[in-house]
């Protein structure tokens, strides 16, 4: 039996299908302005190659901000708790998971089975998130996956007060001409980012065995700054970005058998 499970996030789309709980294949596409459209790019593109189609898939579960407009969909899972499933899946053992995606940043703590017990969320601002980086990235004229990796060469990072996005920007680019090295600046920004995060672990319960989805995940200066502020090493999926879409997936297998049975 085949079920798909999409999130439809405010950066980035994810389709994952699964047949009897093992992965067969996920997409990542851009959301545009547009969600349906999002969902139904994202989901032929994880079909593609599979010889699937989407009629062949049994049952599908939506998450993220734009879960409700996914018109294949037959059923909506909060993001929070598809996180928190499709971090079980890869990691059992895992109790807390920092999901840092393009509009917010959550601490998520999970049972045995994968089933949320406790969250907090950053509030409002952008700081922190997906987006943030993207401005900032664009004011130091820096491809986005490039800007973790640049971090990681400085060799005397500049702090910075705020990661208000407005405030951030302007002394991010006053920096910039006053002739400050960008790995510098954005060695700054990331550390600002990790203590704001840290702050947010310490409102759950911070277990050993931890893990960071989303797609901030996939940059590598911003784990390593994770990574110092807690101490302790988070493990990392293969593609944590695609989490959410596979807790949906599972939440898709498991409402597909108990509407067989």
């Amino acid at each position: 039996m085949f079920v798909a499970g999409i999130d439809i996030g405010s950066r980035g789309s994810k389709a994952v299908i699964m047949e009897d709980s093992q992965l067969v294949s996920f997409s990542i596409c851009e959301t545009g302005p547009e969600s349906t459209k999002s969902a139904q790019s994202t989901i032929d593109q994880a079909l593609e190659g599979t010889g699937l189609t989407l009629e062949d898939v049994e049952y599908v579960v939506a998450t993220g901000y734009g879960r409700i407009l996914v018109p294949f969909a037959k059923a909506n899972v909060s993001e929070i708790s598809c996180h928190a499933r499709g971090a079980h899946w890869y990691f059992p053992s895992v109790r807390t998971i920092l999901d840092m995606g393009g509009q917010d940043c959550k601490a998520i703590n999970c049972d045995e089975k994968g089933r949320v017990t406790n969250f907090i969320m950053n509030d409002k601002c952008a700081g922190g998130t997906g987006r943030f980086l993207e401005v900032i990235a664009d004011v130091l004229q820096v491809p986005l996956d490039e800007i973790g990796h640049l971090s990681l060469q400085s060799t005397q990072s500049v702090a910075f007060s705020t990661v208000c996005a407005v405030f951030a920007k302007s002394e991010a680019l006053a920096l910039a001409r006053s002739g400050v090295p960008k790995s510098d600046i954005l060695a700054g920004l990331h550390d600002a980012i990790a203590v704001r995060c840290l702050n947010l672990l310490r409102r759950v319960v911070l277990d050993k065995d931890f893990t960071v989805t989303g797609g901030i995940s996939k940059n590598a200066g911003m784990v390593d700054k994770i990574r110092k502020k807690v101490g302790l090493e988070p493990v990392l999926a293969p593609d944590p970005q695609i989490i959410g879409a596979l807790g949906a997936a599972l939440y898709a297998q498991e409402k597909a058998q108990g509407q067989m049975n």
